[in-house]
């Protein structure tokens, strides 16, 4: 079995990627010619339906190749949006409360983590991906544990550089689930829009998202009214 590939960094946009060394420049291009022919691939011939030896043959790399970048089919087809909550990860490591609650502090870094995505076609990726996954069990799957995975890292970092009322303290879990349950919100939203909508119609959803959680502590159940 390979060695897991390591985490990776997020996508930089276009003015960014000038700035990088040739090297690095191949190899982000290796790597985001992996995702896009692997959308295209999986889409075309069902995620099942594709292999691995395909995917490399389309992009004209070995398999040793693509295992330098993923760990496998699924991390390759849900790279759009694990790519984002890498950059989170990565923006907890400096953020500066400047007296915000905890779920302000999260909310804009997601957000902030959101606008770094590349403009040229991560959107239409993150749809690709997304309906990917709606029909695959194993992506899915997939999805939980690395949701899973980022929320456990993503609390690691928390503890470690700001006082939160210590490891049993419930609040920082519940303020990350607030946030993660939003984002899921938002895509869903985002992803049922008529058209092709882009990566700042997301972030608008997102943000109604966040407008509504403090309405969806303090709602009320009432009688309905349905016949």
């Amino acid at each position: 079995m390979p060695e897991a590939a390591p985490a990776p960094a997020p996508a930089p946009g276009r003015q960014d990627r000038h700035r990088l060394p040739l090297r690095e420049r191949k190899k982000l291009r290796t790597r985001q010619a992996l995702i896009e022919t692997a959308l295209d691939l999986f889409t075309e011939r069902g995620f099942d339906g594709a292999t691995l030896d395909e995917l490399c043959e389309r992009v004209e790399v070995s398999k040793r190749t693509f295992f330098r970048y993923f760990t496998s089919k699924e991390d390759v087809a849900m790279a759009p949006t694990q790519d984002m909550w890498t950059a989170l990860l990565e923006d907890l490591e400096s953020v500066e409360p400047e007296g915000r609650t905890l779920l302000a502090v999260l909310q804009d870094v997601l957000l902030g983590a959101l606008a770094r995505m590349p403009d040229d076609g991560w959107a239409r990726r993150v749809r690709l991906s997304h309906r990917l996954a709606e029909r695959s069990p194993s992506m899915d799957a997939h999805g939980l544990h690395f949701c899973d995975r980022t929320g456990r890292a993503a609390l690691d970092v928390l503890h470690r550089r700001f006082d939160l009322g210590g490891a049993a303290d419930p609040r920082p879990r519940l303020a990350l689930d607030l946030v993660i349950a939003s984002f899921h919100w938002a895509l869903h939203t985002w992803i049922a829009r008529p058209g092709s909508p882009g990566r700042a119609r997301l972030a608008d959803d997102l943000r109604d998202a966040f407008a509504a959680v403090p309405g969806s502590l303090t709602l009320k159940p009432g009688p309905t009214t349905a016949r």
